[in-house]
């Protein structure tokens, strides 16, 4: 029996304005939202040092007839997401309603395992592409080459249907136009991107808050979709101007993000000088791009891209057999990392009601 305690995930990062030159002096990526999610910092009776990594719970469940799973995202104090983590580097201590401190309990007899986070984690990601006038007549070849690189970068190699793609555009129509749908394929969205023509359009103004508004809306329903599975979307929106139709107010679009469920992180990316850049750094409150001209628009996609597929590797869910028995309560545990010579812990809680030996 599943119980889930509390969740929320945070994909956090920041990058800063791309302009020409070296990308590796024009673009930042440095971010730390200092958050260890549900979790909190471990008693000081462990006596452990300042974390250097930061392990952010996002959920954690019980499992009969005693496994403890524990769902996190583990990333750098500079908020570089680390993936590649193996069980034994983690350390597992307990605290039971008799103990003054925590016990360590040994990671082989517990039979502590990093497991597919697929069972309990979907992420989405929503590719939201101009297609106004402007994009059409002067960078569309452009756009589609930044795009299917991104799509190529973000997807998983073997492909998994906890992690899918949608696309859509948008011009000066009260509407959010659909390209291809949520797809585990790369391959069918890569065709779907190459399809794109010249006419798709019939209306060459921009609708850009609209579109903001019925993306984070389409984010939101892929999120109620399977109550028993947590879920993140990504929205991704590339404009090249700013918005024209003037439908919908700015200060709308602007709550619309600010409001969103903090499993939605937003990403922007501008093309050319008539973007407002404020706007929309605004709206990607999780990383805004900026490029110069088209020719920097594939390496700014890339930028975004890589950002995206690293978080998503970089959750991980840890599943060991504890020794607690039912009728012992409510005990505390601390999860520490070891990673080289950095190390970080969180702490947090579980009920041992019903457990009993047997655990796999």
């Amino acid at each position: 029996m599943k119980h889930t305690l509390q969740y929320f995930l945070l994909f956090s990062l920041t990058l800063v304005l791309f302009s020409c030159g070296n990308a590796d002096d024009d673009v930042s990526f440095d971010f730390n939202d200092n958050e260890l999610g549900i979790g909190k910092e471990p008693d000081d009776c462990l006596g452990f040092d300042d974390n250097e990594l930061l392990l952010s719970i996002q959920d954690e469940f019980t499992t009969l007839p005693g496994k403890v799973s524990i769902l996190f995202k583990v990333s750098d104090l500079q908020g570089n997401p680390i993936s590649g983590l193996t069980a034994d580097q983690f350390t597992i201590y307990e605290q039971g309603r008799n103990d003054d401190c925590f016990n360590l309990i040994s990671s082989s007899e517990s039979q502590a395992r990093i497991s597919p986070n697929s069972q309990v984690f979907n992420n989405n990601t929503l590719l939201v592409l101009d297609l106004s006038n402007s994009v059409l007549e002067s960078s569309l070849d452009e756009l589609k080459a930044a795009s299917i690189s991104f799509v190529n970068n973000v997807m998983p190699s073997p492909a998994t249907e906890s992690f899918q793609m949608a696309i859509y555009w948008f011009d000066g129509e009260d509407e959010l136009h659909l390209l291809n749908p949520l797809s585990f394929s790369a391959e069918e969205l890569t065709a779907s991107i190459e399809g794109i023509t010249a006419d798709i359009s019939n209306d060459p103004s921009t609708d850009l808050y609209g579109a903001v508004i019925k993306s984070t809306q389409k984010a939101k329903e892929l999120l109620k979709q399977d109550s028993d599975v947590i879920g993140a979307a990504s929205v991704v929106l590339f404009t090249d101007g700013t918005d024209q139709a003037s439908r919908y107010k700015e200060s709308d679009a602007l709550k619309a993000v600010r409001e969103a469920d903090r499993n939605i992180s937003y990403f922007t990316i501008g093309l050319g000088a008539e973007i407002d850049t404020e706007v929309l750094t605004e709206i990607g409150k999780t990383a805004s791009v900026f490029a110069a001209n088209k020719e920097e628009l594939e390496i700014t996609f890339n930028q975004i891209s890589q950002r995206v597929a690293e978080q998503a590797n970089s959750f991980y869910l840890f599943e060991y057999c504890t020794p607690k028995r039912d009728g012992s309560g409510e005990s505390n545990l601390v999860i520490q990392l070891t990673d080289g010579s950095l190390q970080g812990a969180v702490q947090t809680k579980f009920s041992a009601k019903g457990f009993m030996g047997g655990c796999e």
